[in-house]
């Protein structure tokens, strides 16, 4: 019998998907067990404190410290999805760059340590209103993605974001458009997508989408993913976040046995053997 290992997401990191998060690592984990594999869910916060013999993991973790150490295990030779280097591809500070290294369309956003001395002006970008995220996990607090209209509140948050030992944070160029939201497994075997505020307004190429996100997730090295795009009142698609195994939860189900689907195929590889 095959051993997987399931690494359940620290809760800080699920703001507001605590459950949803829970739910689609625990359906994809049944779905896998129908197939006779045992799987032995750990907390994020084992990670380092506990030995995980299990070579083939799969993972929800997005910390810094957690991810570093299951690169640890990953050199060793362990199967792990999504790699910890595609988590920590996604912390926003080392996005920015690697989505303009491989030129996809991307706001233009300036890294920057929360405690420098050179930290980038409210107007850098010209524009009335600014984008400021902090640089490692997605959002923990709903402050830690706001547009901002000022010097002062900029500055206000950066404070608050130093205060509670954020260290990393971006500036980014605000895109008009309707807000699409996207998941996606593997090479599309599973594309689903929807408007933020739930109004269709313009029309857009899906083929489009679909490549953007696709070419994002080989820059980051994703498997599991969703993101957030643009659409510009001409119908041009900006990719604006992406990120590690999201929820799922508007298609938990499909997207359960499509990631259990793609999570098997990886396995077969890598044990050589046929599940």
């Amino acid at each position: 019998m095959l051993k997987f290992a399931g690494i359940k997401r620290q809760l800080e990191y699920s703001p507001n998907h605590i459950e949803n998060d829970t739910l689609i690592l625990n359906q994809t984990a049944d779905n896998l067990r129908k197939f006779g594999i045992e799987i032995a869910i750990y907390h994020e916060d084992e990670i380092g404190k506990v030995e995980i013999k299990e070579n083939i993991i799969i993972s929800m973790a997005q910390g810094v410290d957690s991810s570093i150490k299951l690169k640890e295990i990953e050199d060793k030779g362990a199967l792990i999805i999504n790699s910890p280097r595609a988590v920590l591809n996604c912390h926003r500070v080392n996005m920015v760059q690697i989505m303009k290294n491989k030129n996809i369309p991307f706001p233009e956003s300036i890294p920057f340590n929360v405690s420098s001395d050179t930290i980038p002006p409210f107007n850098c970008f010209n524009f009335r209103k600014v984008w400021l995220k902090r640089g490692d996990v997605h959002a923990v607090h709903r402050e830690d993605v706001t547009l901002v209209y000022s010097e002062s509140e900029k500055t206000s948050l950066l404070r608050e974001f130093e205060r509670r030992g954020i260290e990393t944070a971006i500036l980014q160029r605000h895109v008009d458009g309707d807000v699409i939201k996207f998941y996606a497994v593997g090479e599309n075997d599973l594309f689903h997508w929807y408007y933020l505020n739930g109004i269709n307004h313009t029309e857009f190429d899906l083929k489009k989408l679909k490549k953007l996100a696709l070419s994002g997730a080989h820059a980051l090295q994703l498997d599991i993913y969703g993101g957030d795009a643009v659409i510009s009142p001409e119908g041009s698609i900006t990719i604006i976040d992406m990120n590690d195994w999201p929820s799922f939860a508007p298609i938990r189900n499909k997207a359960s046995e499509t990631i259990s689907q793609l999570i098997l195929k990886k396995a077969e590889n890598y044990e050589n053997v046929k599940i």
